[in-house]
């Protein structure tokens, strides 16, 4: 079964917005003006009905009534706006140039996705705090709502979507909280509109579902023997350190996802990491035991060199001649000074060496 796909057609009308509601008004003007003349001459009660007053009296009549259709044709568009036209169930195309325009009175405007409030920078406005709000959940509850007004005009400007934090496992099985902040736009209104039912929503599923397939791959730190790049190699990627790489990944799967829906994924960014609340003291005290036996690594060999520095210069000067047994003594009283989690307190000897 071939999926069809709705092609964008860019409408170049002309903006005579202005024009046709000045008609507008002058026709309702003229309205008014046959119904009174045509009521005065056609509508006499003390001489004759005439016809052509008669006349001009329903007609002023009919478009008093009817002359409100015009004036749904108009329609004005800002900067970085578009509006997708219907007749009749048919696609017509999109006005993408901001302007003030006339189109024909029976087209209708089109955005599923026009009530839908996903809580980002450039979709949140007054109405968001208003009663009458439905607060969904689309997948691990980015922030979705949906009310029943909503401007058709569809945005192309660039929006930022903040993920909830969402509890994933890492390819260690260690449970962890993570959320993604996604810069994306609309690139093809028509795409938009018609392949996705709402392509808002749409975008926020795929969002929970890429970083859940992203953040499987890697383990939060750097462990061996894990191959995060697919090569077959053991490398040191991981959620912490390689945070760049991961979000590009991130930010491909999303894309490769959304190309239907005629969005583009410009960036996405990891703004949340953290190991979940449940193993997070457990492994906050592997990292400092961690960095303990790494600290006393660097203290021993440091001990070690400066002990190794202190006999080679005693003896270069020829200060005094240690034995074996001394020596040793010796090292074991340095390393003991160097090593000591405290400052040693000193001893003084007032008797012989020996």
């Amino acid at each position: 079964m071939t999926e069809q796909m709705v092609e964008e057609k860019i409408l170049n009308k002309s903006k005579n917005g202005m024009g046709m509601l000045l008609l507008g008004i002058l026709l309702y003007l003229a309205a008014i003006a046959a119904m009174i003349i045509g009521g005065i001459t056609g509508l006499n009660e003390n001489g004759p009905h005439s016809p052509f007053g008669i006349a001009l009296f329903v007609i002023g009549i009919l478009y008093f009534l009817t002359g409100w259709i015009l004036f749904c044709g108009l329609k004005v568009l800002e900067p970085q706006e578009a509006l997708v036209l219907t007749l009749f169930g048919k696609y017509i195309g999109t006005l993408k140039e901001d302007g003030f325009y006339w189109v024909n009175p029976f087209c209708s405007a089109l955005n599923p996705a026009a009530a839908t409030k996903l809580k980002q920078s450039g979709d949140v406005d007054g109405a968001a705090g208003a009663g009458g709000l439905l607060q969904i959940t689309a997948g691990s509850q980015t922030g979705v709502q949906v009310n029943a007004g909503g401007s058709k005009k569809i945005s192309l400007k660039i929006m930022t979507l903040s993920n909830s934090r969402q509890k994933i496992n890492d390819c260690l099985g260690n449970p962890i909280e993570i959320s993604i902040a996604v810069m994306w736009r609309v690139t093809d209104t028509a795409k938009a509109v018609f392949n996705v039912d709402n392509y808002k929503e749409y975008l926020s599923l795929q969002c929970d579902s890429a970083l859940r397939n992203i953040v499987r791959l890697y383990p939060y730190d750097v462990a061996e023997n894990i191959d995060t790049t697919g090569d077959g190699q053991a490398d040191e990627g991981s959620l912490r350190g390689s945070s760049d790489i991961v979000a590009e990944r991130i930010r491909r799967e999303i894309q490769s996802k959304v190309e239907k829906a005629g969005l583009e994924v410009i960036e996405a960014r990891i703004t949340y990491l953290a190991y979940a609340p449940e193993i997070a003291a457990v492994m906050l005290q592997r990292q400092q035991a961690s960095a303990i036996i790494d600290a006393r690594k660097m203290i021993v060999d440091g001990a070690v060199g400066m002990v190794e520095m202190a006999l080679d210069r005693l003896s270069e000067k020829e200060v005094v001649t240690l034995d074996e047994e001394r020596k040793a003594a010796m090292v074991s009283n340095l390393l003991v000074v160097l090593c000591g989690n405290r400052d040693a307190q000193p001893i003084v000897n007032s008797g012989s060496l020996y």
